[in-house]
């Protein structure tokens, strides 16, 4: 695999767990940000579905951009392996947070 291959699909995937993490900061801390206020109207699943929508935008982005605009200018194979590569890479991540949240919840 080239290293240039393996280094766009290192930051796809960093830029990905990055949003994550802040999306995540975000449901962790929106009770005490937001409060109980807003409970029972229409803005909470509206807002959420909207967080939805532009997650699904920009983690699409991240992973199949750079793999798309490849593939239509016919580095169908350089595509593939990217976008494989940031699979994998996605998955290793995957793997350590789950390795951390297990190691977490072990020390109690």
């Amino acid at each position: 695999m080239k290293t240039s291959i393996f280094k766009y699909a290192a930051l796809n995937a960093l830029g990905t767990v990055a949003y994550i993490a802040l999306v995540a900061t975000f449901f962790a801390n929106a009770n005490s940000l937001f409060g109980d206020k807003a409970e029972g109207t229409v803005l909470i699943p509206m807002a959420m579905l909207l967080l939805f929508v532009v997650s699904a935008s920009i983690t699409g982005s991240l992973v199949l951009g750079r793999p798309i605009l490849w593939y239509l200018d016919g580095k169908k194979k350089d595509a593939v392996a990217l976008l494989m590569a940031t699979i994998g890479c996605l998955f290793i991540f995957m793997l350590i947070a789950f390795t951390g949240v297990a190691a977490y919840s072990w020390s109690y």
